[in-house]
């Protein structure tokens, strides 16, 4: 009786799921989603290149360097490198003795060693990138309630990673006329940001990146906008991902091996099974 019962429960289960299957495809078959702002107007990443780009490429030294200073002096007033520590910082080619004035330069959470409060300190080459506020209740009280994510792992969690956080940075505009007479409940709210390529379109981040020589490069480059969110894109690349030419080296060595053990292992066959066959 129960193993009966236990049948038709699950027999149950498995209709409910089909019809329910079944009517969702109906509905979106003959009932179309109405269309949306985000549908029309949002658009996908520019199309831009990397020296990190493809099986051979490797980063650019001086490029990461400058976009670590687009880092440093722009973003990292809002968004945190919790995943980065100041020692990293010697990949980018700078030395020990500029890391840790780098660091330094920064305040870390610490603890007085005579009393045991907590307190702040500068940082050292051990420590890694301290957040810019001390919560998420401060982080919303300064951005109009959002919390500004985290950069560590951003092209890594962001389709298109690298083309995004550039395309985000050169893409804030007005918001255009024609939206919102089709739309006119997407109009921009106030305090929020126009941006084509964010997903839903307004962002709470005002752009950052607002002038030409907004940062002076030290190696001479000049600093347009797109030269700044090029090269600070390139520095998120990095942190995303620092061993990346370690990775490919050892991907080409992987699959020379693969290589020649599949050309062993055929004129292994051939050699073996030569007189053998019939």
């Amino acid at each position: 009786m129960a193993r009966i019962l236990s049948i038709l429960v699950g027999l149950f289960f498995t209709v409910a799921l089909a019809w329910s299957f079944g009517r969702g495809a109906y509905t979106q078959i003959t009932e179309p989603a109405a269309p949306t702002a985000e549908h029309h107007y949002h658009l996908l990443p520019k199309d831009v290149h990397f020296a990190s780009d493809g099986g051979f490429g490797k980063f650019d030294r001086q490029q990461l360097q400058r976009g670590f200073q687009v880092y440093k002096e722009v973003c990292s007033a809002c968004h945190s490198l919790s995943h980065v520590a100041f020692r990293d910082l010697t990949q980018l080619g700078y030395t020990d003795a500029e890391v840790k004035a780098i660091a330094a330069g920064f305040s870390v959470p610490g603890t007085d060693p005579n009393t045991g409060e907590a307190t702040m300190r500068p940082g050292t080459s051990t420590d890694y990138f301290p957040k810019p506020f001390a919560n998420d209740i401060a982080a919303r009280a300064a951005n109009n309630n959002a919390v500004p994510p985290d950069l560590s792992l951003m092209t890594k969690a962001r389709h298109d990673g690298p083309a995004y956080v550039y395309s985000l940075l050169t893409g804030f505009t007005e918001q255009p006329a024609e939206l919102i007479k089709e739309f006119p409940e997407a109009k921009t709210p106030s305090g929020l940001h126009y941006n084509p390529y964010f997903a839903n379109l307004n962002l709470a981040m005002a752009p950052p990146l607002v002038a030409d020589g907004q940062v002076e490069y030290g190696d001479g480059t000049k600093a347009t906008v797109d030269q700044m969110a090029k090269d600070v894109s390139a520095f998120l690349i990095w942190t995303a991902e620092p061993k990346l030419e370690k990775r490919k080296q050892t991907g080409w060595a992987v699959l020379g091996f693969l290589l020649f053990a599949t050309i062993l292992g055929y004129m292994s066959y051939r050699n073996i099974w030569a007189g053998k066959k019939h």
